[in-house]
């Protein structure tokens, strides 16, 4: 009765059924009129945005050290805030299809070395200013610059040059490329006022929502934007709110509480609990993240490679899918690439759980001693049990390690991608190639592995301009047999997104490309009456 009921109901929110046939047949499966009423107001607002109030979120992944200059986003609060803010040249929607966004179409020479955006007309800045190719071609410039400290100086790596041509915007690459599209997606390429090359951390973008309150590691406020281009689609909130809750005990009680709508990372081990409460919903999508232990390769005693096979044989994934993600996830295979990818080879041996390999190649490396592991609860939703679940598995293989639980606040700026083993996150790339050209390329900045291999650089670049599939998907192949033999990373999971959100929002779009519905929660969704 209940599946009839909301199938009519919907019927009549879209025009289809009259309100008094819905009734009458409501009255036939025995249902009172007060409460059929009550189907239809829930039926209209499910069929379109509602627009004003707050929209408040409670996220995990803030820090003082924040910044509005989206060259530095390293973890989810700038980056999500950002999505609100700030737009790219394009969007990956949650199929994996590109939807123009400031570019309004696109494409590429015959060998794939040169692309042509055209630049969407009559998009104004948050400062009223309209914005120009002249302001896609400077924050391109910008993120191109080693000095930017860019996180997306890998991908920027390509490009030879940069130029406007009347409406339209040219790359002009180093080598073909047949994925150049996908890489404008990346969350760093925020088109800015000249760049952002005069203040970076302006927070000044043409995303529907503008900057009014920003206090890193505590909360961000953005408030509609009235001249927003699209409008309709996007920013039905009068203002939204991100608050900082790093504690995921204390995040989750803001959402029961009802002092946040939405909050991001919720532990496996509590779903069940969370499902119920009451007015909550889980929100979770399986997708290319994953969670990560990296070791520097070029730091001892990292530096050696059978020290860093025994540490990958010594990781017990089956162990990790099942106790840290509760079944909600899949097993690694040292690799960062799923079969949630393109052009994936599903036949690379998958690597078990061998304390006897771990303990020969812990031998053959000569080091003695513990080995020193550093994590924290922002790191990955447990994260300090599973670096201590990793602490008993490796020591079946006579290796020691020894956890140091370090502060969330900083975590990003001073732990990773500063100290030679800890504990990480990849959320993932759209395509093969953005994802080693980000973490895995020799001259990328996010290069958290210090993973410096020419063959396997030689091999990303062959690949971007490979046109034949089939040889493109058997470059990557080995591109992943190489990290996964030869690199720093231990990779044993990829997560699914785990969210929660108040039975007051409307509008949830299940997005496995990021958590918080791909990074657009909080300008997708809306507040229902």
């Amino acid at each position: 009765m209940s599946n009839e009921l909301d199938y009519l109901s919907r019927r009549v929110a879209l025009g289809k059924l009259s309100r008094r046939d819905f009734l009458g047949r409501a009255a036939a499966l025995g249902v009172t009129t007060v409460f059929a009423n009550s189907l239809l107001s829930s039926a209209a607002l499910a069929e379109g945005p509602v627009k004003g109030g707050t929209l408040k979120a409670g996220m995990q992944g803030g820090a003082s050290t924040d910044s509005l200059d989206p060259a530095t986003w390293q973890s989810q609060v700038p980056y999500k805030f950002g999505r609100q803010w700030g737009e790219q040249l394009v969007e990956i929607q949650p199929d994996g299809t590109l939807n123009p966004k400031l570019a309004t179409e696109w494409g590429s020479s015959d060998d794939a070395k040169v692309w042509t955006f055209k630049i969407r007309k009559g998009v104004q800045f948050h400062d009223g200013k309209e914005m120009t190719p002249d302001d896609v071609v400077a924050t391109m410039e910008r993120h191109s610059d080693a000095n930017s400290k860019s996180g997306a100086l890998g991908v920027m790596g390509g490009i030879e040059n940069v130029k406007k041509d009347g409406d339209t915007v040219v790359f002009t690459l180093k080598e073909a490329n047949a994925d150049l599209p996908f890489l404008m997606d990346d969350y760093h390429l925020m088109i800015q006022p000249n760049g952002g090359k005069d203040k970076p951390t302006a927070g000044i973008g043409t995303g529907p929502y503008k900057v009014v309150t920003d206090e890193p590691g505590v909360r961000h406020i953005g408030t509609k934007f009235a001249n927003y281009w699209d409008g309709d689609n996007r920013g039905h909130a009068e203002q939204i709110e991100i608050i900082v809750i790093n504690d995921a005990t204390a995040r989750t009680a803001a959402l029961q509480s009802g002092q946040v709508h939405m909050i991001n990372r919720v532990e496996p081990k509590i779903v069940d609990l969370v499902k119920r409460v009451p007015g909550v919903t889980i929100q979770n999508v399986a997708g290319k993240g994953h969670y990560v232990f990296i070791a520097h390769c070029n730091t001892a005693p990292f530096d050696n490679a059978d020290l860093r096979l025994a540490l990958k044989y010594a990781m017990n994934r089956e162990d990790m899918v099942k106790t840290i993600l509760r079944g909600y996830g899949s097993v690694g295979n040292d690799t960062p690439i799923n079969k949630a990818y393109p052009l994936f080879s599903d036949d690379i041996e998958q690597r078990k759980y061998d304390p006897d390999k771990a303990a020969f190649h812990y031998k053959k490396s000569g080091h003695d001693g513990a080995v020193l592991l550093r994590t924290s609860d922002v790191a990955f939703p447990g994260a300090i049990d599973a670096a201590q679940l990793y602490q008993q598995s490796a020591a079946k293989a006579g290796i020691t390690i020894e956890v140091k639980r370090e502060p969330g606040d900083g975590y990003w700026s001073q732990v990773w991608n500063k100290q030679p083993f800890s504990t990480s996150y990849w959320g993932g790339r759209p395509t093969q190639d953005q994802m080693f050209s980000t973490a895995y390329y020799s001259k990328a900045d996010w290069n958290d592995t210090r993973f410096f291999n020419e063959k396997f650089d030689k091999m990303l670049l062959q690949a971007r301009g490979e046109l034949d599939e089939a040889k493109r998907k058997a470059m990557y192949r080995d591109m992943n047999v190489i990290v996964r033999d030869e690199g720093g990373v231990i990779v044993p999971m990829f997560n699914d997104f785990i969210d929660a959100t108040s039975k007051k929002v409307g509008g949830w779009v299940p997005d496995g490309n990021q958590e918080m519905s791909g990074g657009y929660a909080l300008s997708r969704c809306w507040l229902m009456a």
